[in-house]
């Protein structure tokens, strides 16, 4: 019998451990390729002397790689629901592997940003593996501890991002750090080509999926994502209002989606099962993991960029000043996923206010202590609003998946991260946009610029903690 279809007390010692190793490995793969959604950041100086990118170049550089992620999640997801998780897996560690290689050795502005793209689509197909394999090889409430390490791998992994990045940039220097940036992938994911392929569940031959991969539904979500995307990564650099068209015809084209999708499941397994959304759980917590993330993620952008351009502070202190967020991360997922079993939705509620306290605590430390350093007075607020974060990410992600069927573990994993891939770019345009414009009319007050744009970040997070607080009053409601 499967690890797939063992219940955690038929399992044998040998079979319990090779179940974890195949979720360290994972995990490490998860942590990788989201590391690189911020690590970049804080590169970006070095990388515009090295390589003389125009302003174009860096967007696509950073946004690029969203982009495809994005867009990658959802067929990725289905073809390891149908044809087996540890394929897809090392298929997508190994471009992943190769593309960070290759953006590593860049000659070029142009080269770099065709690599990171299709890095960004290789992080899209390793990803939905991963909830994926979490969903088949464990089981009922004991899949809170593995969601919890997930949810610490991903709050961690964007956190420490630009920690990482500065360290690595102070040990190759301006010139040559940002390739280091890149080539700290390659040796990680070969080790982990090499483990996947030796851990990860195969799907059972006679459990193949022969149906075919709708590769309509593929086309029509690809282009419904690509144009609500495009002009938010490209919010910065096309300056004509005609590009917000671009999203309500996303919008439509994602609604013939849904139409197409209903139709084929009449007949076929869909790319994405639309019944999920009866789940009362499955929808307020993708809602929840799509606001969250847009003003989660932004959060990082603006607070590197207000500490390096103007405080004048290194990569390396712009990233150490992070670090208190991450910790307070790292420390509350493991409590959450201990804990998420026994309090569901209202855990994650007190999480979101721990954020909003959080973030409203260093708006408030920089405008009491202006002239004290940054780093030292943000980091009790941020250490809050990480433990916060922590309560917030790994909960979530197991209440909002705990619902759903093993077979549409990959799909359902991918819309879900869609949607924050969604909500992070959306939430990186519109608090970068309160930034720049701040920045604009206070004649270069970057710390203005930054309590406005932290106030907004605030406020969207505010909006997720409102949806949790509806799903909690329902869920009384219900068993009253």
């Amino acid at each position: 019998m499967s690890a797939a279809g063992n219940k955690p007390a038929d399992l044998d010692p040998a079979e319990n451990r090779r179940r974890w190793r195949a979720l360290g490995v994972g995990l490490v793969a998860a942590f990788m390729t989201l590391l690189d959604v911020s690590i970049v950041n804080v590169a970006v100086p070095s990388l515009d002397r090295a390589l003389h990118a125009s302003p174009s170049d860096l967007q696509w550089v950073l946004s690029g790689y969203a982009l495809t992620f994005g867009l990658a999640l959802v067929p990725a997801g289905r073809f390891g629901d149908a044809r087996g998780r540890r394929n897809a897996f090392v298929f997508g560690i190994a471009l992943f592997t190769i593309t960070s290689a290759l953006a590593g050795l860049a000659p070029s502005p142009t080269w770099l940003v065709i690599a990171r793209l299709l890095q960004g689509a290789a992080a899209g197909i390793v990803n939905p593996q991963v909830t994926g394999v979490i969903q088949e090889m464990f089981h009922g409430p004991e899949r809170a501890r593995p969601f919890g390490l997930l949810g610490a791998t991903i709050g961690i992994s964007t956190a420490v991002g630009p920690l990482l990045g500065g360290l690595l940039i102070a040990l190759g220097g301006e010139s040559h750090g940002w390739r280091y940036v890149f080539f700290v992938n390659v040796p990680v994911g070969i080790v982990a080509v090499i483990l996947g392929w030796r851990l990860l569940p195969g799907r059972p031959k006679e459990h193949v999926d022969r149906h075919r991969l709708d590769p309509v539904g593929v086309i029509l979500l690809g282009v419904g994502v690509l144009l609500v995307l495009l002009p938010l990564v490209q919010e910065q650099q096309w300056r004509t209002p005609w590009k917000w068209v671009l999203i309500p015809a996303g919008l439509l084209i994602l609604l013939v989606f849904a139409l197409w999708e209903h139709r084929y499941a009449q007949t076929r397994q869909p790319l994405f099962d639309l019944r999920l959304f009866r789940f009362r759980s499955y929808t307020l917590g993708s809602l929840i993991a799509l606001i969250y993330f847009g003003g989660f993620t932004a959060i990082f952008f603006i607070f590197t960029l207000f500490l390096q351009n103007g405080r004048g502070y290194s990569a390396l202190i712009a990233g150490l000043a992070v670090t208190p967020f991450a910790l307070g991360s790292a420390a509350a997922s493991a409590a959450g996923g201990r804990f998420v079993n026994r309090f569901g939705r209202p855990l994650v509620a007190v999480g979101l206010l721990g954020v909003v306290l959080g973030l409203a605590g260093t708006w408030l430390a920089l405008r009491l202590f202006p002239d004290l350093p940054a780093p030292w007075v943000t980091a009790p607020p941020l250490l809050l609003a990480g433990i916060g974060s922590g309560l917030v990410i790994a909960p979530n992600q197991t209440l909002t998946l705990a619902q759903v069927p093993v077979p549409q573990a990959g799909s359902g994993a991918g819309m879900l991260q869609t949607g924050q891939r969604i909500g992070s770019a959306a939430g990186i345009a519109a608090v970068g946009s309160a930034f720049f414009a701040s920045l604009a009319s206070n004649h270069g007050d970057f710390t203005t610029a930054f309590e406005h744009s932290l106030l907004v970040a605030t406020a969207i997070i505010t909006l997720g903690l409102i949806a949790a607080l509806i799903d909690v009053l329902l869920n009384r409601r219900h068993r009253h």
